[in-house]
């Protein structure tokens, strides 16, 4: 395990498989004191090819034990995304009267004699904590052959109706279907025809609960839906999410069709869910994202694998000017491998007279407040000995939070790939906040609690070891830089 993690440009502190290809999170679950995280996995090559579902678990989100794949292709065609639920009530009858956990997925074949796509939900169960599993011989439990793109089903109990609620993928759309019992599906309700962004084709949707600003009383539901690579736009794969009610059939949308709300303004975050049944007393609604962009997933330069995933995130709901908006910030469970902190206090940026410091080692969370004093735009960069880096800078003129790896260092795997990615975000009190995470081959930059996200990926000849503080055309106050090395969770 050790030496397969040592490989270049390998995450450290990222889940990432043992070998070969990577992409979706599927069927997270929490069941009997373990995270199970399964996902997209093509384990004969490094690009995809027939989907099988991976596997690991964790105890604590951040620490993983890779497991046996779970499912494999059948006679049904190859095994896309989807979900996994624990049915309490064995609904299903799969338990004998005991709880288990059930994966619902998309079965991937063509149709007969055609060269037509053909996609159908179907159902495996575990008896065992998830170390086996069995296919439903009734499979598939729901089609529709007027629609191609018809897959990557999120299932959850929705108390209120007292039945299951499938949110499935339909194209340009997402299709809700409910269920007394996983087997029999009855149609209730398509939404998105007309809102939001139509850039690509609509993937790997969630629906969930969550109060606004912690208010127990008051509530909303959030979509989220990924949008597939479209060569028309220079983004790639991307996620947007609506905020909106759900009586159990139905989804509402607070904001005017033609608002779009983006979860992450970097390039590599996709296809990302929620864990289904966190105990209550967590309270958490705790989401995962494949981290990398359809654009160049293929291509990005690692050898023995490819793919990586996002550090694990609570999301919560905020109001604000604009109206409720989401918040992202990373799990606590990250305190685990935080090891050496230093901490710099009352700095004075000039914009002739940038500060250097060396990182503590190439494994970094950075968190640093920057006050704006008469400057026009201030940041950090993180360079290397061969003149590579990545800047985070904050444009007080337009009011913009950007990232820019175009020289972040390898990047002829893609024209694509070198970018400037940016988002509108207001100063707080004069301040923002960045809460930075440097691992092997990604950056992950937190604004101001998690009102803005980016994730991105970097592939530096060499490990970043300086840090730049700069401004522009005036001073900014560092009122504090926190540095700490963070450890390897490969050992």
């Amino acid at each position: 395990m050790l030496n397969l993690y040592n490989q270049k440009h390998r995450p450290q502190f990222h889940f990432s498989p043992e070998e070969k290809w990577m992409n979706d999170p599927n069927g997270m679950v929490f069941f009997n004191g373990e995270y199970h995280l399964f996902y997209q996995h093509h384990p004969f090559g490094t690009t995809w090819g027939p989907m099988h579902w991976g596997h690991a678990v964790s105890k604590d989100l951040i620490h993983w034990e890779h497991l046996p794949i779970a499912l494999h292709p059948d006679e049904h065609g190859a095994i896309f995304s989807g979900s996994a639920v624990v049915d309490w009530n064995d609904t299903t009858g799969f338990f004998d009267g005991e709880a288990g956990l059930v994966a619902i997925y998309t079965s991937a074949d063509h149709y007969p004699d055609s060269d037509r796509p053909r996609q159908r939900q179907s159902l495996a169960y575990s008896k065992d904590d998830g170390r086996t599993w069995m296919k439903y011989e009734g499979n598939p439990v729901l089609s529709e052959e007027k629609i191609t793109d018809y897959r990557d089903p999120k299932v959850f109990w929705h108390n209120q109706s007292n039945k299951w609620v499938m949110i499935l993928a339909t194209g340009q759309s997402v299709t809700l279907y409910t269920s007394a019992n996983l087997k029999e599906w009855e149609f209730a309700s398509e939404f998105g025809r007309t809102a939001g962004s139509h850039d690509g084709v609509w993937e790997c949707p969630d629906l969930f609960e969550l109060p606004v600003d912690g208010e127990a009383n008051d509530n909303r539901w959030v979509m989220l839906v990924s949008i597939g690579d479209n060569p028309d736009f220079p983004e790639g794969s991307r996620t947007q999410y609506f905020v909106g009610q759900f009586d159990g059939r139905n989804f509402k949308n607070e904001n005017s069709d033609d608002t779009i709300l983006w979860l992450d303004f970097g390039r590599d975050n996709y296809a990302g869910v929620s864990w289904s049944d966190l105990p209550k007393e967590d309270g958490r609604r705790i989401y995962l994202g494949w981290m990398s962009n359809w654009r160049y997933a293929n291509q990005v330069p690692t050898e023995e694998w490819r793919s990586a995933m996002t550090l694990p995130r609570e999301l919560s709901l905020a109001r604000t000017e604009s109206g409720v908006r989401l918040v992202q910030k990373m799990v606590s469970e990250i305190n685990s491998i935080r090891e050496h902190t230093e901490v710099i206090q009352d700095l004075t940026v000039k914009s002739d007279s940038p500060v250097t410091i060396d990182m503590l080692s190439p494994l970094m969370e950075v968190n640093v407040r920057l006050e704006k004093k008469d400057s026009t735009a201030f940041g950090i960069i993180f360079k290397n000995a061969v003149q590579e880096w990545t800047v985070i800078q904050y444009d007080a003129e337009s009011e913009k939070i950007m990232l820019d790896r175009r020289q972040a260092g390898i990047s002829f795997f893609s024209e694509s790939f070198p970018a400037m990615q940016e988002t509108m975000l207001k100063m707080e009190e004069g301040k923002i906040h960045l809460q930075i995470f440097i691992d092997t081959s990604s950056i992950e930059a937190v604004a101001n609690g998690g009102k803005a996200v980016c994730t991105s990926l970097v592939f530096p000849n060499q490990p970043y070891d300086k840090i730049v503080l700069f401004s522009n055309n005036g001073e900014t106050h560092v009122s504090s830089l926190k540095l700490t090395s963070l450890n390897s969770i490969w050992g």
